[in-house]
């Protein structure tokens, strides 16, 4: 079971190059399942026991289902669609002394930089393009071939690389893309994809890939290894048992926001109205009070889903000595004293308490306390949306690199929470 769940896992992180295509790639699973599409700018009506789902930006989605006897709280959990890459710049060709042609690219995210190196690379995200009566109209691109590589400097012209070096991220990593002949031919391969006029591209985000195909690999076939693990890895599971989940009491809601990796801080992160908007007019369209409204948020519960650092096996000792994480053993609850996580006593006992009745083994993350850690979206949620909330995530080794590695029976055990949670 395990395995197979790890190999759809891998077909939806593959089929999701981009927060666009992870998006889309959920609304067409949804749709599927028989949840209706809302417009933001439209009037909403909504149904007790009826399933429905809204986009943002086309790089957020919320999905939700109100049980049939109306909403006496929520339970939520939120994830995040983005993962750190590398962004493709305005006018992004460069030509080098009339031979190479390379793309202007910049950074998005926190990544580990010199493990984008000498691997295949393609270009993948959205265009806006503009129609022939001056409408504009959104497509996904991805140009599934490999199409650029950063490649290193070798070792003979840089005696002292492996002894430590700062890559200069207008220097050192811009992709090449071609020779002198592939000049002004970007803007064309990109049309060629989305099937419109380069001079009709209007504006884009576009976004550097890893090529390299996700793998279940090990001994005993023990890990899977996929680019954008974080967060896709949470969406995934929260997505699946969103759907198997019952929902009998609680008004459920699988959210997924974007920019997380560069701060939530958009109209379309875990900062902005996004999922306080939805909730308030899922409660206007039922009719309920103001008062009634602010009721059930006391009676919610929100998981915050994001990636875990596993204890690393050639580094054991950058992990706290008493909670350390490993890859296979259950999904991990994340602590930290300063709130960069809000796990709390209460939240934290929630959370437990629900994988202890489910069967579902938990683990303990807390950073050492001599080292900074990362934050995550839940605090940053409930500054929008005041919500009890734990923050949780699946164990990672390799985390912000374009080829993370994950144990194949930690999937199966967040699905399992989240259904247990959405009953």
């Amino acid at each position: 079971m395990d395995t197979e769940i790890s190999k759809d896992l891998l077909t939806f992180l593959d089929s999701s190059p981009t927060a666009f295509h992870a998006v889309e790639n959920m609304a067409r699973t949804l749709t599927e399942q028989g949840f209706t599409r809302l417009d933001e700018g439209e009037k909403w009506t909504i149904l007790p026991g009826q399933g429905y789902f809204v986009t943002r930006n086309d790089s957020s989605l919320i999905a939700f289902q109100i049980p049939n006897q109306g909403i006496k709280g929520w339970r939520i959990m939120a994830s995040h669609s983005d993962s750190p890459a590398f962004k493709i710049k305005e006018h992004p060709e460069i030509t080098v002394e009339n031979h190479y042609v390379q793309l202007n690219v910049e950074k998005y995210g926190g990544l580990v930089v010199s493990s984008w190196l000498d691997r295949p690379l393609s270009v993948a995200g959205r265009i806006i393009v503009r129609n022939p009566n001056h409408t504009l109209t959104s497509k996904l691109v991805n140009i599934d071939r490999d199409l650029v590589l950063i490649p290193n400097l070798a070792i003979h012209v840089n005696r002292d690389i492996n002894k430590g070096y700062v890559y200069n991220p207008q220097i050192d990593l811009l992709p090449l893309f071609g020779m002198s002949d592939s000049k002004d031919s970007f803007w064309e391969i990109i049309a060629q994809s989305a099937d419109c006029n380069a001079e009709d591209i209007l504006g884009h985000d576009l976004f550097l890939y890893n090529r390299q195909k996700g793998a279940i690999w090990g001994g005993s076939g023990e890990f899977l290894s996929c680019g954008r693990l974080d967060d896709l890895h949470s969406a995934y599971g929260s997505l699946q048992g969103f759907l198997a989940g019952e929902k009998r009491e609680y008004a459920a809601i699988h959210c997924v926001f974007d920019n997380e990796e560069v701060g939530s801080y958009t109209k379309q992160g875990a900062a902005s109205t996004f999922l306080a908007d939805t909730m308030i007019r899922i409660s206007d369209a039922l009719s309920m009070s103001r008062e009634e409204y602010l009721i059930s948020l006391s009676n919610s519960f929100m998981v915050s889903a994001d990636s875990a650092h596993a204890v690393h096996p050639n580094h054991p000792a950058k992990s706290d000595p008493t909670n350390r994480p490993y890859l296979n053993e259950g999904i991990v609850i994340k602590y930290n004293g300063e709130q960069k996580y809000c796990s709390d006593a209460r939240s934290a006992a929630i959370f437990k308490n629900l994988c202890m009745e489910a069967g579902i083994p938990f683990q303990t993350f807390a950073n050492r306390s001599d080292a900074a850690g990362g934050a995550t979206l839940g605090n940053i949620s409930s500054t929008q949306v005041s919500i009890n909330t734990v923050d949780i995530g699946l164990p990672l080794l390799a985390m912000h690199t374009p080829y993370e590695t994950a144990g194949i029976k930690d999937t199966a055990y967040l699905i399992q929470a989240a259904k247990a949670m959405f009953a």
